[in-house]
């Protein structure tokens, strides 16, 4: 994330030139991860590549959040119809499928880029926020507060958008730390295969593609944008685990006894 941000201020290197003459250079001052084998330094790669992945990742979150927990509190307020089933067999078929496999099916319709590819990852994502938002919200449905809001002659909507939404937020902010960790594995793998971001944009998964035919002369080419990928999912994870212990009223009661 820090070297993301920093990178749109400042890179060593422009990731854009080609430099032959340069290519393989081992680890130096200059260089402190190398050069690839076009020459372009491996610091800036990650760098640049950094914000691909979590700009894909970040949006295609975003679009889950935005689509999925309307759509789960929704069927909430509608629990029991037709319509809250409808909302969850379609989930159901969704789910039915990886999301990596879905991404591909999409990207490859619709053509290999980065914005495919955000929203083939985000369409995966809208099921998942709105299941989730969808369980949490039926349990809130038979706290006092709500009913008390139903006495007092609110709407359906209203209670969802005052009452229901403000105590999912704890939950719904875990859910996207995790899916923004996903999102950026999802992005790795759809330019691991081609389908993601286009050259000349670095990505990570394009750094792994294209360094598996010379691990064998250069194994620096797949273990760094490897490591980056592996320290960014990581601590996303530790994140996640960190705001739920924080933001969750269970467990912030049980660590104060």
């Amino acid at each position: 994330m820090i070297m993301a941000t920093i990178s749109f201020f400042w890179q060593p290197f422009d990731v854009t030139e080609l430099n032959i003459s340069n290519r393989l250079q081992p680890v130096s001052l200059t260089h402190p991860f190398g050069t690839d084998h076009f020459g372009r330094d491996m610091l800036s790669m990650i760098m640049v590549g950094a914000q691909t992945s979590i700009a894909v990742a970040f949006v295609a979150v975003g679009i889950g959040v935005l689509f999925g927990v309307p759509l789960g509190l929704f069927a909430a307020n509608w629990r029991g119809s037709f319509i809250d089933d409808g909302i969850m067999r379609f989930n159901d078929l969704v789910f039915a499928f990886p999301s990596l496999v879905i991404a591909i099916l999409i990207t490859a319709i619709a053509g290999p880029s980065a914005f495919n590819a955000i929203v083939a990852i985000g369409i995966f994502n809208i099921p998942v926020f709105a299941r989730i938002s969808r369980g949490a919200a039926l349990s809130l449905w038979q706290r006092e507060f709500i009913l008390s809001a139903q006495v007092a002659g609110k709407t359906g909507l209203r209670i969802s958008t005052e009452h229901v939404l403000p105590n999912l937020m704890h939950i719904l902010i875990v859910q996207a730390t995790i899916q923004f960790s996903l999102g950026i594995l999802a992005e790795a793998g759809l330019s691991y295969i081609g389908l993601g971001a286009q050259p000349p944009t670095p990505s990570w998964g394009r750094m792994l593609a294209d360094a598996q035919t010379m691990v064998s002369l250069a194994p620096r080419l797949a273990i760094v944008p490897g490591v980056a990928i592996i320290i960014t999912v990581l601590g996303l994870n530790l994140l996640g685990d960190g705001l739920r212990d924080a933001l969750d009223p269970k467990l912030r009661g049980s660590m104060k006894k």
